[in-house]
């Protein structure tokens, strides 16, 4: 993972987020795409078909009314020369007042043949309090 191409497919998978791009997300989920989230304490599995239908519901959310997405980037970590996580918090601005939850999305995403950057697994936590994103830590490895 340690070329550029990993920061640059970042940037704009954030920006075809934040600009509710469903034509750019369909690109970039892998058809193997395997998904969990936990919501009220029940987990729920789901794959490609089911992913784009949120992402869908999702965006139509966020284009009424002038919502918008506010994306946070918590953590980058290389998991192979091929793969990496990003850890991502996500929630909407409604009228101006962002709210008080958030989501924590732990994707990991894999270089391509074609040097494409493919989304291939999340792992989501929905109604993460805002407030507990500050107290966030990562240890770093000692020799």
């Amino acid at each position: 993972m340690g070329d550029e191409s990993f920061r640059t497919f970042l940037d704009s998978y954030l920006d075809s987020w934040r600009n509710s791009s469903l034509s750019d997300i369909k690109k970039i989920l892998s058809k193997d795409y395997k998904a969990r989230e936990i919501s009220g304490g029940e987990g729920i599995d789901f794959g490609y078909e089911e992913a784009i239908t949120g992402w869908e519901q999702g965006f139509e959310f966020a284009r009424e009314k002038g919502n918008r997405w506010d994306l946070q980037e918590v953590a980058i970590i290389p998991l192979r020369k091929d793969e990496g996580m990003a850890i991502l918090s996500a929630t909407l601005v409604i009228g101006g007042k962002k709210l008080e939850t958030v989501s924590l999305f732990f994707q990991t995403f894999k270089k391509q043949e074609n040097n494409d950057w493919k989304l291939i697994r999340s792992y989501i936590e929905a109604g993460v309090p805002d407030a507990n994103l500050k107290d966030i830590q990562f240890n770093s490895k000692k020799d």
